[in-house]
């Protein structure tokens, strides 16, 4: 539940819910955290590209993060689904969890295999650019719009 203290403007999200128990609201919660967080690590990523530095611990610190928070979004998903919850699109599932997944897969293999340790942040930086976009995505059509 959304304390009044948030303001208007979370209500008016609230109230767009497709539904509106507990679980709906923590899926919505962490979908708005997702997409924010992709946000900040790809900004963060083209900031220290531009600058020429490495980033930080903070940066690999807010990767993890991201990633447990798929997949506790991917649980919460799941306990709708079993719910009777039902996304009005289906590519709200490929958005929000399969898609994500496959570009976190895949930078994982590049920056492993990449021989310049240094740079394996910037394959990440990249992949939270897609990322960003898919979760943005996923959101959308979650709460239904167009």
């Amino acid at each position: 539940m959304i304390p009044r203290s948030m303001g208007m403007a979370a209500y008016g999200v609230v109230a767009a819910l497709p539904c509106h128990t507990t679980v709906c609201e923590v899926h919505a919660a962490i979908g708005f955290a997702i997409v924010g967080g992709w946000a900040v690590l790809f900004s963060w990523g083209l900031g220290s590209f531009i600058v020429k530095r490495e980033p930080n611990e903070w940066f690999w610190r807010l990767l993890a993060v991201l990633q447990v928070l798929l997949i506790l979004q991917l649980l919460a998903g799941t306990i709708l689904l079993a719910l009777g919850h039902r996304a009005d699109l289906l590519l709200h599932y490929f958005y929000g969890a399969l898609f994500p997944a496959i570009v976190l897969v895949i930078a994982h293999v590049f920056a492993r295999d990449m021989e310049v340790e240094s740079d394996r942040w910037k394959v990440f930086a990249v992949a939270s650019f897609f990322i960003f976009g898919l979760t943005l995505r996923a959101l959308t059509t979650g709460l239904g719009m167009p």
